[in-house]
């Protein structure tokens, strides 16, 4: 039987980040960097998961997601 990622935070390396949320590395990267016009605040900050390796939790990917789209919805 599958575990849930309910249950079990899963961590997302940088390749599916990119694919859920539809950037470029570059873009990713300027979303996270305060010296960057693109900078935003309200992307999930990125965890250490080894001495090289960073990923970012799904469930916080997620909420990021939905509050782009509430936020559109809200504006129309």
């Amino acid at each position: 039987m599958a575990e849930s990622s309910t249950t079990h935070p899963r961590v997302l390396r940088i390749k599916e980040v990119l694919k859920r949320v539809g950037l470029s590395r570059s873009t990713l990267y300027d979303r996270m960097n305060p010296a960057s016009p693109r900078y935003d605040d309200s992307f999930p900050k990125r965890v250490k998961i080894g001495k090289w390796a960073v990923g970012w939790l799904e469930s916080s990917i997620n909420e990021w997601i939905n509050s782009l789209v509430e936020n559109t919805s809200v504006s129309k």
